[in-house]
């Protein structure tokens, strides 16, 4: 039986707050009701007699819920909306949307591209839970056998695992297809001897040696690439008030990205932190005299710019400058990222902690400077054998 009561809002408004219990274990329902003014007693509580009536036959029809079974039951629609039939209609509606959340843009265009052009047309419109690791298996070896680089063959099972660990702990399916799928392994005509990642210090100064006669642009841009090991993006995105020219210090809170879809953007540094490099006194003059320059053809907010132009320079164009000035220097393979290795690996085999190239670095793991600590030379190797034998003799006197 529904129960009513009079009540007054804040306002002075009357209203009826109508009630029904629904039994043990059930939250009671209420509504509120708001008399007409004007109207007389007799009225107001025959009419009220009947809006309770239908109300509580509404919430004996289950018609009306609390507003906690109301987003339970949202809640029981949506995860019934979730469970998509085919693989490319849980990417589209699940996998990706939760992707973007996390990752990058560029990470992000990147594992679409992957899957528009390699996963898609091979699984796209089979059933998730039919999907087989034989089937996932097969797309892999055909991916090989087209000829495509190995680091290809491994993005895409990258993104596989992701996807089906994501689609398994979600319960759209009862087991990983992924868990009986092999790593791929590079094909016998593919395995190709170690690159070398990283520049040792004579290299680093034979480069220096190069950029003299350079324009004064790409000279700053490579002194401070090579001073401080910051990402091509994170120099691309420098401006003039991120540089105290009396101290050094470089404050990086930008990165400059770019992508097929959005074009060239500004972006966060990779691991969202802001930090600070600190660029040498050659680095700095260099960076003083550009800012002279560029003030007498387009005053820009942004330290490397477009010929002529106060826009920002494209982050691609670091790599592409530096292709074709290691001709001219005599030193093969420059690249950005190398000048980032050769930072690390230089500044190690040199003395300095870990934990503080990690920082100058922006990693935001330890491990991962580690790992770009590859390149040693003989002088180096030698002085880790003379240092470990030291150590073993010491310990004999002890």
């Amino acid at each position: 039986m529904a129960s009513t009561r009079k009540l007054t809002t804040k306002d002075g408004r009357v209203f009826y707050e109508i009630s029904v219990s629904r039994g043990r274990g059930k939250s009671r329902l209420t509504r509120r009701w708001y008399p007409p003014k004007g109207w007389s007693r007799k009225a107001i509580e025959r009419e009220l007699t009947a809006v309770a009536a239908e109300f509580e036959r509404q919430s004996d029809a289950g018609e009306v819920v609390s507003r906690a079974e109301h987003r339970e039951r949202e809640a029981q629609e949506a995860a019934e909306a979730a469970k998509i039939l085919t693989f490319r209609q849980y990417g589209e509606r699940v996998f990706m949307p939760a992707k973007t959340v996390t990752m990058s843009e560029n990470s992000r265009a990147n594992y679409q591209g992957y899957l528009d052009k390699k996963i898609y047309p091979a699984l796209g419109d089979i059933k998730l839970p039919e999907i087989t690791p034989a089937q996932i298996t097969a797309l892999l070896l055909d991916i090989q056998t087209e000829g495509k680089a190995h680091s290809t063959v491994l993005k895409v099972y990258t993104i596989l695992h992701s996807f089906f660990k994501m689609a398994y702990l979600g319960d759209m399916i009862q087991r990983n297809p992924m868990d009986k799928v092999e790593r791929p392994k590079p094909r016998k005509d593919e395995v190709k001897p170690a690159e070398v990642s990283a520049y040792t210090a004579q290299e680093v100064q034979q480069i220096i040696a190069g950029l003299k006669d350079e324009p004064l642009k790409w000279q700053a841009l490579i002194h401070l690439l090579i001073d401080t090991g910051i990402r091509r993006g994170e120099c691309c995105a420098l401006q003039w008030k991120n540089i105290d020219f009396k101290t050094g210090a470089v404050t990086i809170c930008g990165n400059l990205c770019y992508t097929k879809q959005k074009g060239v953007y500004l972006d966060t540094p990779k691991n969202g932190r802001t930090r600070t490099v600190y660029a040498g006194d050659d680095t700095v003059a260099l960076l003083r005299q550009l800012r002279t320059e560029q003030a007498k053809k387009a005053l820009s907010t942004y330290v490397f710019t477009q010929e002529g132009s106060p826009e920002p320079m494209h982050p691609q164009s670091p790599t592409r400058y530096l292709k074709k000035f290691s001709e001219r220097c005599g030193v093969p393979g420059l690249h950005p990222h190398k000048l980032r290795h050769t930072f690390a690996s230089v500044a190690i085999i040199s003395g300095a902690d870990v934990a503080s190239v990690s920082e100058a670095l922006g990693h935001s793991d330890k491990a991962v400077t580690l790992r770009m600590y590859t390149h040693a030379d003989q002088e180096s190797i030698s002085k880790a054998a003379q240092i470990y034998r030291e150590a073993i003799k010491k310990a004999g006197q002890g």
